[in-house]
């Protein structure tokens, strides 16, 4: 196995272009599971766990490098919720959002967050310069992107009208450092509420015909409510795995954004 050590951007990105095969590695706490287990071995590995400009957040953006320990004290509420149900603390210390994104697991814990507030992925390749992908572009199956054989992904980028109310809940085997059977997170701004679930369908999605029914009410009943989660649930597109089967996940799906929703409300 070749491992190049990347010390800046433009140092992975020459790198990556010169062997599209080599793969990066910042915490690891993905790849590394698969080439312990034999699942996998790549020929090529760029570090990137040094890159600075990795690591820089702001009102607007956050490093594809930044870890779930710092992501912690976000001051977004369900980012930092969800932040600390990833994994163990050595976990959180190590993995990042970025690797998050790139693995693009239907199961990513932080993949309804920023489907929720309709982030954009900042991608760049050395030939082609940076573009922002819409998450809904970015995440096309299970564990696969649009991301190009010679780009890597930089930052999560965030909206100018970011929902001030948003909650995140998971459901699992047990209540801490697992992978989720369902998870969801609900947000509320300007233009009503925002429902996105993972473990639900090849990708982390919306429920658009959920949200239309519940923001045609100021205030939603509770017969509102009922209906709303019956309509989640007919929404997702769950399977039967190790984890679950597919009725439990579709109802789960429905409890669990109602739950969230009421939580929004008050």
């Amino acid at each position: 196995m070749n491992f190049t050590r990347a010390t800046n951007i433009d140092e992975a990105l020459a790198a990556k272009n010169a062997d599209t095969d080599a793969e990066f590695l910042a915490g690891g706490t993905d790849l590394m599971v698969e080439v312990n287990l034999a699942h996998h071995r790549p020929k090529s590995v760029i570090g990137i766990e040094n890159v600075a400009e990795l690591k820089e957040t702001s009102t607007s953006r956050i490093g594809a490098g930044v870890t779930w320990d710092h992501l912690e004290s976000s001051s977004h509420q369900a980012l930092a919720h969800l932040a600390r149900t990833v994994g163990s603390p050595q976990i959180r210390a190590a993995g990042t959002i970025g690797g998050n994104i790139g693995t693009a697991s239907p199961a990513g814990d932080g993949l309804p967050w920023i489907a929720a507030i309709d982030a954009k992925i900042e991608v760049v390749s050395q030939s082609r310069g940076k573009r922002l992908v819409p998450w809904a572009q970015f995440f096309t199956g299970v564990k696969r992107t649009s991301l190009g054989a010679d780009e890597m992904v930089t930052a999560l980028v965030l909206p100018a009208d970011m929902p001030q109310i948003q909650h995140f809940a998971k459901i699992g085997v047990r209540s801490a450092m697992v992978i989720s059977t369902v998870s969801c997170v609900v947000a509320r701004g300007t233009d009503g509420f925002r429902v996105a679930l993972g473990s639900v369908a090849p990708t982390v999605i919306r429920v658009p015909r959920a949200e239309q029914l519940l923001n045609s009410e100021t205030r939603p009943s509770e017969a509102a409510l009922d209906e709303f989660a019956a309509t989640v649930a007919k929404e997702v597109q769950p399977i039967t795995d190790h984890r679950s089967t597919e009725a439990y996940r579709r109802h789960a799906a429905g409890v669990l954004a109602r739950r969230l929703v009421v939580r929004c409300l008050n």
